[in-house]
């Protein structure tokens, strides 16, 4: 039978104008999440040597409470993006800013080292499952035609938090001391969980998912017969994570990474069945790109006080234009991914920022202007990119597994974030400078991502590993 004009489908829309109001409002409340995502989660960086002169820490040492969020990162993003998969993406997008709110809040009250890791630890949980559940919220709202920019767009907001982050910072720290701006950081979380509590269930997942709880990652990882042991080898996990990045190995390190990185592989094959490597490869990536980019954002704040002996007012200039770039970038890379696609569009971007990184950190102090362009547009190719991530990392798994698969296997790879103030600080010390190993790491890992990316290393692994009868089918059933 004919279809008539007013039983005609509409298009998908391919502008954000043409977006429906649903739509719109999922992408604001997820935007704002990620906003104080990024607020909270660099203030750390920005009081580090506050934080050192108070606890009476070593810089080296200082540098591992940066790491703290990111030892807990990989459980974050593999419970409540199993919750996101089970019972959907609102739910788990809810309980993820309740996490980092109440974890930024209690590192105020911190009073020594222990106790700030903890709380941070706390705030690397909310991050996790808000990286994983709201880039996958997004994406399956919006039409499939848009979704790298619904990914940058939405990750424009992390660098708009750390550049709030930074103007609070000169206006607080002088004046009330550092304790006052993770205080600050609940004040608008009412707001994001209003907005969230008002949203639609994403259509996508509702689609394919819905009440088929028989099908979600949820059911693999805490079935009868797995829960009492996986429950075991996270303990496992995260007890040997704790040791290495506080630095309380005693001597057995080489043994807790091999620990660490069994029971990353155990989750991975129950996740992805036999086509584990594939999931394993985007960890990998994704640790490489938190290498590049990390020792950056973590110690950049550091060198501008340390090495170019800037003021806060200028240091907060300086990251102010960082983050817009930041922000530009994702923005710019998700529209050009829409039209070039991913993997060609994240390539160009790190090539183009490899010009960028000699200049920053060869500049002698007192260039301020120029140091605020090249900042701006380094970051706006180099981390800007990564505004693609979500949407390279959830074209790798199915509806039913996405927030999990998204969720585990980026926040594994961002254990490169724990190394990467640690990396920094340590061949700092064996160059001579902040300025040349920050360059050297930026470099050299930046050129690794851009090839695996290139090369398309995890897809290649899985059309290895797979066949055409069973392309679709990226994991494993319970």
């Amino acid at each position: 039978m004919a279809t008539t004009p007013s039983q005609s489908v509409p298009p998908p829309a391919r502008s954000f104008r043409q977006l429906s109001s649903e739509q719109r409002k999922a992408f604001y409340a997820a935007w704002l999440g990620y906003l104080l995502d990024g607020f909270d989660f660099v203030l750390i960086t920005l009081v580090l040597t506050e934080i050192a002169a108070d606890f009476q820490l070593t810089l080296t040492s200082a540098a591992t409470l940066v790491s703290a969020a990111f030892v807990s990162r990989w459980l974050g993003g593999l419970v409540l993006g199993a919750i996101g998969d089970r019972y959907g993406r609102k739910p788990a997008m809810i309980l993820a800013i309740v996490a980092f709110a109440i974890g930024s809040v209690l590192c105020g009250f911190a009073w020594g080292y222990w106790s700030m890791f903890v709380f941070r630890a706390i705030v690397g949980i909310g991050m996790a499952g808000e990286y994983g559940s709201s880039a996958t919220y997004v994406m399956e709202s919006w039409p499939s035609a848009m979704r790298n920019r619904a990914a940058g767009f939405l990750l424009s907001a992390y660098p708009i938090g750390s550049v709030l982050a930074a103007l609070a910072y000169q206006l607080i720290v002088p004046a009330a001391g550092w304790r006052w701006l993770f205080y600050i950081g609940v004040i608008p979380i009412a707001l994001a969980l209003y907005l969230r509590r008002a949203l639609p269930e994403a259509a996508e997942w509702k689609a394919e998912v819905g009440d088929r709880a028989d099908v979600t990652t949820s059911t693999v990882l805490f079935s009868p017969g797995r829960r009492v042991l996986n429950t075991l080898v996270a303990v496992l996990l995260a007890a040997a994570l704790v040791l290495i990045f506080s630095q309380h190995t005693g001597g057995y390190g080489p043994l807790l990474v091999v620990v660490v990185a069994a029971g990353f592989v155990a989750f991975a094959v129950q996740l992805a069945g036999r086509l584990w490597p594939v999931m394993l490869a985007i960890m990998v990536t994704v640790f490489c790109a938190f290498l590049y980019s990390w020792p950056i954002q973590s110690l950049l704040p550091t060198y501008l006080k340390t090495v170019l002996h800037y003021d806060p007012a200028q240091v907060s200039t300086a990251l102010l234009w960082a983050g817009l770039g930041y922000a530009a970038g994702s923005c710019v890379a998700g529209a050009v991914a829409d039209r070039l696609g991913t993997r060609r569009t994240y390539v160009i971007g790190l090539f183009v920022s490899l010009a960028f990184v000699f200049p920053v950190f060869a500049l002698p102090a007192g260039n301020v202007v120029l140091l605020w362009v090249l900042l701006f547009v380094m970051q706006a190719t180099s981390q800007g990119i990564s505004g693609l991530l979500p949407k390279y990392i959830g074209d790798h798994f199915p509806t039913r597994l996405r927030a999990a698969g998204l969720g585990f296997s980026y926040n594994v790879g961002a254990l490169g974030g724990a190394v990467a103030p640690l990396a920094g600080a340590s061949i700092a010390q064996s160059m001579g400078g902040l300025g040349a190993a920050l360059t050297v790491l930026a470099v050299s890992l930046t050129v690794v991502v851009a090839l695996i990316i290139g090369f398309d290393l995890p897809a290649r692994i899985g059309r290895a590993m797979t066949t055409d009868d069973n392309s679709e089918d990226r994991t494993t059933h319970a």
